[in-house]
């Protein structure tokens, strides 16, 4: 990269994108798993609280149910572990709820209990890229339950429920793998395989990361599935071959088959054997490397367990400027909702807290979705009330309804999820006893707007000039594994487990990178970015890329026209 590249200077306040916000995607290959595993971990302590005549303690056991929306995208090993330190931090959050109930009614204490409780989620959420649903699913459970009546003999066995449904919670995530052990696996080296492919169909800047995305997130759920099996060594080899579609592209030589990949892509995908792929060119029956990496990985990640988040939010972390937005967005908000009469100023704070994304575009985008989707909300909420109201049952069918309905929606767009999640969240409320629906409907409808517009405002007026930051070193670390990957391809007789795990570390470097970028892109208040250079970098990042996979055999030679 030329010394002489100069940074495209752009303007310090970008504009808020309209089109496309509201705009429906395709739905996620995944979203029965969350939808399903929510509604069976809901259900069996509704109804067994029902049976006991107690449906008042719903929202004790709630907190523990909506632990099963979490983990559905890890391999299972991981995926006990992660569910289980969410439980903790939902236990933990919740307790500290419950105690300040307690001890005090003063709605301002409430108030910054909640913003404090809520800019906390976000930055541990963030620091351990706990999600989805992330950080908003914690700051609802809390901020209602400092509003509930409490008295402080009342807390162990409240929160004894939640410790027990989040037990069924963990039960329901975790149990699949009793029937398809390497599901996860499966999906994520499914979706590399259809990556690769759309790159081969349409090479360009967008489908080429989409497909360096799809490959190392492959790589990263084989890594920390566990030992080998004979499946997961299938699926190794079918990811060596969705590198190796990558590499063929970025060289600009002969195009592998798409369709191939494709339909590798639905045998996995279906419940069948998985495809036995030939082996790749120059290639034998070993594991690519893979061996030795997912020992230091294993290893490294008992390690970084406590560590890796501690170092995600040291002094100087780009997350740093986006928890004290939660902070300041979710405190006035809710002291806004206080001064003006409204009963119930948790709401504001939830609707403040879910804004917070990675930088003022995406947060913008989520202030329209959420005001949209709120107040269409409040008008489902509005017309199935009457029948909720009919019996006990009713309520309880309706709020496992919204439950699979928001996980089965939210992922076309946040803004539909949120017409189902809207008169979910107002329906627990009747499991305590009926309230007028007039109240509850005008206080949603104005702490939604109260919510989104105060918590944007902050969005907007806490800087985040470390994106730049983050940007800046990550093209750093680029740099880095991309001299690394080149010195490793001049060695006369490299090890071909060198080749992978250094071709594994560039493609992670790109990764982050285009993520710094797409970030720091997006913040206002912003220095001027290296943008003429990340461009440089990704680009020949991938070649290098490329070069590893010819220099490792995965790919025949190309020649200076392109010809193979």
């Amino acid at each position: 990269m030329s010394d002489t590249t100069i940074g495209i200077r752009q303007p310090s306040v970008r504009k808020l994108p309209l089109a496309g916000v509201l705009r429906l995607a395709r739905p996620s290959d995944m979203w029965f798993k969350p939808a399903l595993s929510v509604v069976v971990a809901s259900a069996v302590p509704d109804l067994a609280l029902h049976a006991f005549g107690r449906l008042d303690l719903v929202m004790y056991t709630m907190a523990g149910s909506l632990c099963a929306l979490y983990g559905h995208s890890l391999p299972y090993a991981r995926r006990a572990r992660t569910v289980a330190m969410v439980v903790l931090g939902m236990l933990a959050g919740f307790a500290i709820s419950l105690l300040t109930a307690s001890l005090t009614d003063s709605t301002a204490v409430l108030i910054a209990v909640g913003a404090v409780l809520a800019a906390a989620q976000k930055a541990l959420c963030d620091a351990t890229r706990i999600g989805p649903p992330g950080h908003v699913i914690f700051t609802f459970v809390t901020s209602a339950a400092l509003f509930a009546p409490q008295h402080l003999g009342q807390l162990p066995g409240h929160l004894a429920l939640t410790v027990a449904a989040g037990a069924v919670a963990w039960l329901v995530t975790v149990g699949p793998a009793l029937i398809r052990r390497e599901g996860p696996e499966r999906r994520a080296t499914a979706r590399a395989l259809k990556a690769a492919a759309a790159y081969a169909d349409h090479p360009g800047h967008r489908t080429r990361h989409a497909a360096a995305a799809a490959v190392h997130a492959g790589w990263q759920t084989l890594l920390a599935a566990g030992r080998p099996t004979p499946v997961r060594r299938e699926l190794e080899r079918l990811l060596v071959h969705a590198e190796a579609a990558l590499a063929e592209a970025a060289l600009g030589g002969r195009a592998a088959d798409p369709a191939r990949l494709r339909d590798w892509a639905r045998q996995v995908l279906a419940r069948g054997p998985v495809p036995a792929p030939p082996a790749a060119p120059g290639t034998t029956e070993e594991l690519f490397g893979i061996q030795a990496e997912r020992a230091a990985h294993r290893a490294g990640s008992r390690r970084d367990t406590l560590r890796a988040p501690l170092r995600a939010l040291a002094p100087g972390s780009p997350l740093l400027p986006i928890a004290v937005r939660t902070l300041i967005g979710c405190a006035l908000a809710g002291y806004v909702s206080m001064l003006l009469g409204v009963g119930r100023p948790y709401w504001a704070i939830v609707t403040a807290a879910s804004l917070y994304q990675a930088n003022v575009t995406l947060s913008w985008n989520r202030a329209l979705q959420r005001t949209l989707g709120n107040l269409l909300g409040v008008l489902v909420f509005a017309a199935v009330l009457p029948v909720t109201r009919t019996s006990p049952l009713a309520l309880i069918g309706c709020c496992l309804f919204f439950n699979f309905a928001a996980e089965a929606l939210i992922t076309r767009n946040y803004w539909l999820g949120s017409v189902a999640v809207t008169p979910m969240a107002l329906l627990v409320i009747e499991f305590g006893g009926t309230h007028p629906a007039g109240e509850l409907i005008g206080d949603r409808a104005l702490d939604t707007v109260i919510g989104a517009a105060v918590g944007l405002l902050a969005a907007m007026a806490v800087t985040n000039r470390r994106a730049a930051g983050r940007l800046e070193r990550a093209l750093a670390a680029t740099e880095r594994a991309r001299a690394h990957a080149v010195q490793t391809i001049a060695v006369p007789v490299p090890a071909p487990a060198a080749l992978d795990a250094a071709r594994r570390r560039l493609t992670g470097s790109l990764v982050e990178l285009r993520e710094a970028g797409d970030t720091a892109a997006g913040e206002w208040w912003q220095r001027a970015l290296p943008v003429e250079q990340v461009l440089a970098a990704e680009q020949a990042g991938h070649r290098t890329l490329a070069a590893t996979a010819r220099r490792r055999g995965l790919i025949a030679p190309v020649l200076e026209n392109g010809a193979v």
